[in-house]
């Protein structure tokens, strides 16, 4: 994993927290896989996807229930990330609050990275 021994990868607020715990209830799923994918107008996109058997190579993350697995391609994306679950009148979903993003569209759908010797330095100096 790419990361800070002892700080988890990704972070989930309450609500997330129990979407997510709702979600693996509903379907009787394992948790939620992480991933980022190319696409979208910015560059890149986050994926989601229910998921019956842990990969060996995710890095796991269980809060209060909810588990969730980030892929191995995308975890250096996705440390730092805060994930929420927010509802709102006219749309409901989850958000991701990444700090390795460097630009995103404006429908939020498509991210742009910071560079990967860029994210490297960041960690490292913690």
């Amino acid at each position: 994993m790419f990361g800070i021994p002892g700080k988890q990868a990704v972070s989930m607020t309450p609500a997330a927290v129990k979407q997510i715990v709702k979600l693996m209830e509903r379907d009787g799923s394992k948790g939620l896989r992480i991933g980022v994918k190319k696409g979208g107008c910015a560059g890149m996109e986050y994926t989601m996807d229910y998921v019956s058997e842990i990969d060996a190579n995710d890095e796991v993350i269980e809060q209060d229930g909810a588990r969730v697995m980030i892929a191995p391609m995308a975890q250096m994306f996705l440390f730092g990330t805060e994930i929420d679950y927010e509802v709102a009148l006219l749309e409901s979903g989850f958000k991701f609050r990444n700090p390795n993003v460097a630009d995103a569209c404006g429908c939020g759908e498509s991210i742009k990275f910071k560079d990967v010797e860029e994210l490297a330095r960041e960690s490292a100096q913690g």
